[in-house]
């Protein structure tokens, strides 16, 4: 009776548990992206209030704060002053819009004469207007969450540097593996994140900087802005750089500069996109010795579930389940039952 007692309150706790962690998490979804960056600069912040903490006798609160100050100034307002760069250029952006028009006016006409398209019907016009006002409201709408998001990040990461060595003592104490496997589970979760956080802003800068000597080369104009925008577009996975690049050649083109458009796409195609693949594989492999698909598909799939944090864990995703597997395998499935053997290679 005893017994299924204790079964009862046991498996009522775990329910009731579950339920209102899952309605908790369901209704902050939309601040997933705060926590998830306040988890990945305690990654890399944490040795650092430890110096403070333990070596150095700081104060606790003192010590978060100057590391939130920090985060502040190096990561935050630099972020806010790039955007408001490129809002403000954008603004003050001179596309000389009477000849593009008449450019466009032309090609539309060749095209409606080769294909019998019309590209200005009511139609086409009326979709073009309902995508260009989706795509206003969701660029507000990511502004907006990014903002509330930077203020729960810098939040989170307060309580958790405090937290300190009590809240990673108990989070390993709670770790659902063998007590062997518990760190090597951390190692991998430090490395990834460590990797992408240092590695991709990396990497855009390095893109970013490529490409704008590209366009400067090739007369675009403001190489400068376009070579930051590049810079965001390198976390985009298969597109990437081109994003950028070929509506700029476009440009080029239909603006009759068809020499530096041909040069821009040829420039693009064997410097920029190689440059790329060479540095981000680079990049991997000297922080930490990841596969490239891992890298690839870990950025598609991470952007769709956690959004600008997803090119970190959408890696540690993917990097996660490889390792859960190959713990199962090594400590569940290599072990040969009793009486048995493995299979010996040279008989196959």
């Amino acid at each position: 009776m005893a017994q299924s007692k204790e079964q009862y309150w046991k498996w009522s706790l775990i329910i009731i548990t579950g339920t209102l962690g899952f309605i908790i998490l369901y209704y902050s979804l939309p601040f997933l992206s705060g926590v998830l960056g306040a988890f990945t600069l305690y990654l890399l912040t944490r040795k650092y209030m430890f110096g403070m903490t333990e070596k150095r006798k700081f104060n606790k609160s003192l010590a978060a704060t100057i590391l939130l100050i920090g985060v502040i100034l190096c990561i935050l307002i630099p972020t806010f002053l790039v955007m408001w760069l490129l809002v403000n250029r954008i603004q003050s952006f001179d596309l000389n819009p009477e000849s593009l028009i008449n450019t466009l006016r032309d090609l539309i006409l060749k095209i409606e004469e080769r294909t019998g398209y019309n590209l200005l019907s009511s139609d086409n016009l009326s979709a073009a207007t309902t995508y260009l006002t989706k795509g206003a409201q969701m660029i507000l709408g990511e502004v907006s969450s990014f903002i509330i998001n930077c203020i729960v990040l810098l939040f989170v990461l307060y309580f958790m540097l405090l937290g300190g060595r009590s809240m990673e003592n108990y989070i390993y104490d709670i770790l659902p593996f063998k007590e062997s496997n518990k760190q090597k589970v951390i190692n991998e979760t430090h490395v990834i994140v460590r990797s992408n956080a240092i590695g991709i802003p990396l990497l855009a800068i390095i893109q970013g900087a490529i490409a704008a000597i590209g366009y400067l080369i090739f007369g675009t104009p403001s190489p400068i802005l376009f070579g930051l925008v590049t810079c965001f577009a390198t976390i985009i996975p298969l597109l990437g750089t081109a994003l950028v690049w070929f509506p700029l050649a476009l440009y080029l083109y239909l603006s009759g500069d068809v020499g530096h458009a041909v040069g821009l796409v040829i420039y693009s195609l064997v410097v920029i996109s190689n440059v790329d693949n060479l540095i981000r594989f680079l990049l991997q492999k000297k922080l930490a010795d990841t596969h490239p698909l891992i890298t690839i598909f870990g950025v598609v799939i991470g952007l769709t579930l956690f959004g600008f944090w997803g090119v970190i864990f959408g890696p540690l995703l993917i990097s996660l389940f490889l390792l859960c597997f190959d713990l199962i395998k090594r400590d569940y499935i290599d072990q040969p039952e009793p009486g048995t053997n493995k299979i010996n290679n040279e008989t196959l």
